[in-house]
């Protein structure tokens, strides 16, 4: 059976791994990763799946300022171990973290994603029309979503890592 628990400095490995086989050596090239480099996850927020001490899925959320001082998260990795994927883990993981951020008064989250995936959440690209990242970002795939009515609407400039 399989659990939600928040992420703890012991599970990082086991996280480490399963990103690793998730997305391979592309993952330490993209943008986002920029924004996490030699951070940790936000603890309370971030969240792993475990299947009795086996780690089967992650979601970590980072802090960022959107543009000019404007506190925000940056949601991801998500990721679900292959053997478990088509069982709604990644759902689960997304709605039990987004429930979260916005239960601790967070104003809002952007990701890099399919949008097609994501648009579930309630994630939209013009969200994020005013700002842009530390490195190149496929637009289409830049995407927002407001805890607070309006919260990102007036958000321009560039996203930078905020410590936790």
């Amino acid at each position: 059976m399989v659990t939600l628990h928040e992420e703890r400095p012991e599970h990082a490995p086991a996280v480490e791994r399963l990103l690793d086989r998730a997305f391979g050596e592309a993952r330490w090239h993209k943008t986002c990763q920029r924004l996490r480099d030699g951070r940790d996850p936000m603890r309370g927020l971030s969240l792993v799946a475990l299947d009795g001490d086996d780690l089967v899925g992650t979601v970590r959320l980072w802090p960022v300022t959107l543009g000019f001082g404007r506190r925000g998260l940056m949601l991801g990795p998500l990721a679900v171990d292959d053997t478990r994927r088509s069982e709604g883990l990644g759902s689960t993981l997304m709605r039990a973290a987004l429930k979260k951020a916005e239960e601790a008064g967070e104003a809002s989250v952007f990701l890099v994603g399919d949008p097609d995936y994501y648009r579930r959440f309630g994630f939209r690209q013009d969200a994020t029309t005013g700002l842009h990242l530390p490195g190149p970002v496929e637009r289409r795939r830049f995407l927002g979503r407001e805890f607070r009515p309006g919260a990102m609407k007036t958000a321009k400039g560039l996203i930078q890592p905020l410590a936790a």
